[in-house]
């Protein structure tokens, strides 16, 4: 995950670095007067250009980007998966121990469409059957939410879908003040759905588990 991420920046240092030289030289000016502008060394400004620099501040790069004539824009977009937190791999572990050696699991299993960087938090398997595991450990935007595991369960190719809830009284609270959200789809119970997990069986529908 952090490979990615560092894969990433290199390649935004790349693309920034061209575009600042680019617009640079379609105004005609030199690396020197761009340097004594921004108040950097005309060195300095080769190695950003050419990509050499992983450490560029942003303030830096807005003030080149003036200097040539353009203007700077950053934002973060949802890619991928996050870090989990030690509650996060606890809660998966107590669904696990739930279930039964005659189906196979797996963590954090990327989508299987090209390029798509969404992974599921859980992956079981069973001889005719799938079932996607989100985990949450604490419910906040509960709209965002829902959005997302339905375009994983569309995009992720799986029959099941287990959205798996810390059962603590702030969750239990979220839940109760979204009832629609927490209705409808999810037609199996925490129970039936950890009762036909241990016994090596397909849910026969989406559910919410608590544990």
């Amino acid at each position: 995950m952090s490979e990615r991420g560092s894969s990433r920046g290199r390649q935004l240092v790349a693309e920034i670095g061209r575009e600042l030289r680019m617009a640079r030289v379609g105004h005609g000016l030199s690396q020197e007067a761009v340097a004594r502008a921004v108040g950097v060394s005309d060195s300095r400004i080769s190695l950003i250009e050419r990509g050499r620099v992983l450490s560029v501040s942003i303030m830096t790069i807005a003030r080149l980007g003036a200097a040539v004539g353009l203007d700077f824009s950053g934002r973060l977009f949802p890619s991928g998966h996050p870090i989990r937190d030690a509650a996060h791999l606890a809660l998966l572990a107590k669904l696990h121990a739930y279930v039964s050696d005659a189906l196979r699991w797996a963590t954090e299993v990327p989508l299987r469409r090209l390029g798509d960087q969404r992974a599921w938090d859980a992956l079981i398997l069973g001889g005719a059957f799938s079932i996607g595991v989100e985990c949450e450990t604490r419910l906040r935007d509960v709209q965002a939410l829902m959005r997302r595991i339905a375009l994983k369960k569309r995009d992720g190719e799986v029959t099941r879908l287990i959205l798996l809830l810390a059962d603590t009284r702030w969750n239990r609270a979220v839940v109760r003040a979204h009832p629609a959200e927490f209705s409808g789809d999810w037609t199996i119970s925490s129970g039936d759905a950890l009762e036909a997990l241990r016994a090596g069986r397909d849910p026969g529908g989406d559910a919410i588990v608590w544990l």
